[in-house]
């Protein structure tokens, strides 16, 4: 068996590959680097693949909490693995847009490798964190600030880049009287103006796929698309696209010792 593991800010995920390269288990755990986290997801990957710690050949490890990681046999990238993630999951993808909970990733790729990338990990802007600070400010729960934003009947322009500000600006709109409904679809749209700014750096092609935690976010997706003008979907198992490329180079990089 080969292990991916993808240690993120606020999540830990899991992937096991069998020799045959099939997916055996993919599992995620609300709670990332520095927590417990880890040891539970692995926990729950290992009992659903039916498996023990011994009987993995090799273990990847990649993410936020990569370096202090001690339990796998090599530490790589998150670019490299979400290129090798996304390759194995669906064919023909150009570009990634991996939005984490605090940092956001435009990869470009052709047949599982970077070719181009573009990364933000100083401002919260353009992150599932300031998805996470909007849906607080909202009074909702995360996960219903999609559903929000459905029932929108209007964008409310966030214009301040710096979350604090934003938040202050949210305030006020709700103070003037808005819908959250609107709020949150105007929350959604900056984010992916954000983001698209960083695809501009990295240059869109088709086809075009959503990674990370924030992919799960439909009304993201529909806001990713619309501003990007190309169609955008959610990629297979899309938290844990980082675990699953792990598991795939774990899998390569242990054919190669064996040649």
């Amino acid at each position: 068996m080969y292990l991916g593991i993808d240690i993120g800010s606020s999540s830990s995920k899991a992937a096991i590959l069998d020799e045959d390269m099939k997916l055996r288990s993919v599992k995620a755990v609300n709670r990332g680097t520095g927590t417990d986290g880890i040891n539970a997801v692995l926990s729950q990957a290992f009992a659903e693949a039916g498996i023990v710690r011994a009987d993995v050949r090799f273990a990847v490890v990649t993410g936020y909490g990569r370096i202090t990681y001690q339990g796998a046999d090599k530490q790589i990238t998150e670019i490299s693995c979400h290129a090798k993630g996304i390759d194995y999951l669906t064919e023909g993808v150009a570009t990634v847009i991996d939005i984490g909970g605090q940092d956001a990733k435009v990869i470009r790729i052709s047949g599982g490798k970077m070719e181009n990338f573009t990364m933000n990990e100083k401002c919260a802007s353009g992150t599932g964190r300031f998805l996470e600070v909007m849906a607080r400010v909202l009074g909702c729960e995360l996960d219903r600030l999609s559903s929000l934003a459905d029932r929108a009947t209007k964008e409310v322009s966030i214009s301040s880049i710096c979350t604090v500000f934003a938040e202050s600006e949210v305030i006020s709109n709700l103070a003037a009287g808005e819908s959250i409904e609107n709020v949150a679809r105007g929350a959604h749209l900056s984010v992916a103006k954000r983001v698209a700014g960083m695809c501009g750096r990295v240059g869109v092609k088709e086809k075009v796929v959503m990674s990370g935690g924030v992919a799960l976010n439909a009304n993201m997706v529909k806001a990713m698309e619309e501003v990007l003008g190309v169609p955008v979907a959610a990629a297979p198992h899309a938290q844990i696209v980082g675990a699953i490329g792990a598991a795939v180079l774990a899998h390569e990089l242990a054919q190669a010792r064996r040649e």
